[in-house]
């Protein structure tokens, strides 16, 4: 399989940022280790200013494949987590490295390919069959192959089709959702993504989606806190805050407003109840 980027030098930008060294960081810094979608549609942007609107807290984050995200989890060199990768996130819970994990809000992934569809996908349902003919027609693919939540889910469409596809077709980038996304576009191969940074990125590649609608496609988000207890230097009061503010109202109304204007459509649905 072809390998375009490691992702090492993603990992050390990461412990670069939050600072490798055994030391709590300052009581007023949240240190939030999130998904690359999050980041590149621009959502992230908006609700950390409004956290840090009051002043008592500073967000330091760092978007990364949910993997990756979890790892630094794991060193406690985050103090919460924004991720969507189910099983890796019950696992994590599960040893002991995170609590509350709250599964929030959802879009979906989508199969993008070139208009020419040399796999003859487009408007196939399930998600496993298009996978199935896109490797029968020995079209072009690329995976993140990052360890994220979308590259997760990209191999266990690929388990559910039972197929694999040719060595010579399989890119892997090993980058987030966006740098992925222009390699598939350089490429005109055919890529999982998910529809919110499609859609922000829409207007710049020639990529069009080819399937869609699939239940196997949804795609949902969760906050974990790491568990203070097995770090002393997590922020468990910041990272605790910048929790219950998500899973707040006037959260939930910068999320749901989020894209209309820019997009045409809301990207991300809340899914937390919020009386």
């Amino acid at each position: 399989m072809k390998h375009l980027k490691s992702i090492v030098p993603v990992l050390l930008a990461s412990f670069l940022v939050f600072g490798c060294q055994n030391k709590p960081a300052p009581q007023n810094i949240v240190r939030l280790a999130t998904t690359t979608s999050v980041q590149d549609t621009g959502l992230l942007d908006v609700l950390t200013d409004a956290f840090q609107k009051d002043g008592k807290h500073k967000l330091q984050s760092i978007a990364v494949g949910s993997g990756q995200a979890m790892q630094l989890g794991k060193t406690g060199e985050a103090d919460i987590l924004w991720v969507h990768s189910p099983d890796d996130e019950a696992r994590f819970v599960a040893e002991g490295y995170g609590t509350d994990r709250t599964t929030f809000l959802h879009n979906d992934f989508v199969i993008l390919g070139p208009a020419a569809d040399p796999g003859k996908v487009n408007g196939t349902k399930k998600a496993a069959e298009a996978f199935k003919k896109i490797a029968a027609a020995k079209a072009l693919f690329v995976s993140r192959a990052d360890n994220s939540g979308t590259h997760k889910k990209e191999l266990k469409i690929w388990d559910a089709a039972a197929v694999k596809p040719a060595k010579e077709t399989y890119i892997e980038a090993g980058q987030g959702m966006s740098g992925t996304l222009s390699i598939a576009n350089e490429k005109n191969a055919y890529v999982l993504a998910d529809r919110s940074t499609y859609l922000s990125m829409k207007k710049n590649i020639g990529l069009v989606i080819v399937s869609e609608g699939d239940d196997a496609l949804i795609n949902r988000y969760s906050l974990i806190l790491v568990n203070p207890a097995k770090f002393s230097k997590v922020n468990a009061e910041g990272a605790k805050a910048f929790f219950d503010f998500i899973l707040s109202k006037p959260a939930r109304e910068l999320i749901e407003k989020y894209g209309q204007d820019k997009y045409g459509r809301q990207l991300f649905l809340y899914d937390y109840p919020i009386k």
